[in-house]
């Protein structure tokens, strides 16, 4: 089975916001970006991550202003990930047990990179058929 490593977005090629930004302008730069989610960082330690997922369920539904919110008080953290080495199906097996979308992708306990149900998809999408 193939390694979630290779299906990963790098850790460089993720977009990245400061725990401090508003949680409006962390939505711009999803928008902008196409993207559902980013990191949330403090300085250079990655602490949570805010989905699109937390945009609607803790901004939107729960009445906040994403003028004065920041994304650290809507973040989800810690972020749940996986070794590099597990398959894509042990991905997929965490995604559905934790009812979560995003994985951290690890390396000896360092964060690596991220991998989405989305990921999966385009994988799958591609594989040849018969």
């Amino acid at each position: 089975m193939v390694p979630v490593k290779s299906c990963m977005v790098p850790v460089d090629k993720i977009v990245k916001v400061d725990r401090d930004i508003l949680v409006k302008t962390a939505a711009e730069m999803m928008r902008d970006n196409g993207i559902g989610s980013v990191i949330v960082t403090s300085g250079e330690e990655i602490i949570g991550i805010l989905t699109d997922t937390d945009l609607v369920r803790r901004v939107v539904a729960a009445g906040a202003d994403p003028m004065r919110t920041t994304v650290e008080k809507i973040m989800s953290a810690p972020i749940v990930s996986i070794e590099g080495d597990r398959t894509l199906l042990d991905a997929n097996d965490l995604m559905a047990k934790e009812h979560i979308r995003h994985l951290g992708v690890t390396q000896a306990g360092n964060m690596v990179g991220m991998i989405s149900v989305r990921d999966l998809v385009v994988f799958l999408t591609n594989l040849p058929r018969k």
